[in-house]
C-alpha cells in the first residue's frame, strides 16, 4: 500500500509530544504540508525542527476564537480547505482522580474544554471549506476511556472522551452527504507524555507485568502505532469508512 499525501494541508493540535508529535511527522514524512499546534512553545519548536514540512504554532486551544483563528490562517496560507483535521489535543491536565463530591467545577470544565470542546470547535471551522471542496478527512484521538470506564478514575476524562466519541459519529452523518469521512483512534496505554508514564508507575512492578500479561501483543504502544492509525483513516484507501472508532490497544 504506497500512501502519500503529496498537496494535502494537515492539521494536527497536540503536537508538541507524544501523539501529535508522531503524527505530524508521519504526515510529513508522506509528503503533507503540516500545520501543527500545541501550548508549548518548546515543543512546537522541538516538531518543527523534525520536519521541513511542518509549521508550527503555540497557543491555547481553548482561548476564545483560537480554533477558529488558527484555521482560518491555514486556510489563507494554503489558499484552500483543510485536507485532513486531526483533534489530537487532550489529556488530564496533570489531574489526579477525587471523589466525586470533591471535585472542583473548574476541574471539571477544563478537562472538558480541552478534550472536546475544542474539537468542535475546530470541526466548525473546517466544515465550510471541506462541505464547499466535497472532501475532507476529521479523525479525532479519543480513548479506551471513551468507550469504558477509564484506568485515571477521572470522571470529566471519561465523560469527555465518550462525547467525543459522540461528536465524532454525529459529525460522520453530518458530513457524510458531502465527501467527507468522520472517525476516531481509539489509543490504549501508550507512554507517551508525562501523564501517561506517571499512572503506569502507580501500578508497581508486578501490576506493571500484569497489565502487560493483559495485552494479546504483550507489549505498550509506541505513538507510531496511534499515527499509523491516523494515516490510514486519512488515506484513499479508507474512503468508504466513516464513523468508526479503532481501538489501538495491543489487543487490551
Amino acid at each position: 500500500m504506497n500512501i502519500r499525501f503529496d498537496g494535502v494541508s494537515v492539521a494536527v493540535t497536540g503536537a508538541g509530544h507524544g501523539f501529535g508529535q508522531a503524527i505530524a511527522r508521519g504526515f510529513a514524512a508522506l509528503g503533507a504540508s503540516v500545520f501543527a499546534c500545541d501550548i508549548s512553545e518548546p515543543g512546537s519548536a522541538h516538531t518543527a525542527g523534525m520536519e521541513g514540512r511542518i509549521t508550527t504554532s503555540a497557543f491555547d486551544l481553548t482561548a476564545q476564537g483560537a480554533a477558529a483563528g488558527w484555521i482560518h490562517g491555514i486556510e489563507d496560507v494554503t489558499g484552500g480547505p483543510v485536507g485532513v483535521l486531526v483533534s489530537n489535543a487532550g489529556g488530564v491536565l496533570g489531574q489526579v482522580m477525587h471523589p466525586i463530591e470533591d471535585v472542583p467545577e473548574e476541574n471539571w470544565h477544563a478537562i472538558f474544554d480541552v478534550n472536546l470542546h475544542a474539537a468542535f470547535r475546530l470541526a466548525r471551522a473546517a466544515a465550510p471549506g471541506m462541505k464547499r471542496a466535497k472532501s475532507g478527512r476529521i479523525i479525532t484521538i479519543t480513548s479506551g476511556a471513551g468507550l469504558k470506564a477509564s484506568r485515571t478514575g477521572i470522571q470529566a476524562y471519561c465523560a469527555a472522551k465518550h462525547g467525543l466519541v459522540g461528536l465524532t459519529r454525529q459529525l460522520s452523518r453530518e458530513f457524510g452527504p458531502h465527501g467527507i469521512t468522520v472517525n476516531s483512534v481509539a489509543p490504549g496505554l501508550v507512554l507517551s507524555n508525562a501523564a501517561s508514564i506517571a499512572q503506569f508507575e502507580t501500578y508497581g512492578e508486578e501490576g506493571k507485568a500484569r497489565m502487560i500479561e493483559g495485552l494479546s501483543l504483550r507489549r505498550l504502544g509506541q505513538p507510531e502505532d496511534i499515527a499509523n492509525a491516523v494515516l490510514f483513516f486519512a488515506s484513499p484507501q479508507a474512503g468508504w469508512v466513516t464513523g468508526q472508532v479503532l481501538s489501538v490497544d495491543g489487543g487490551s
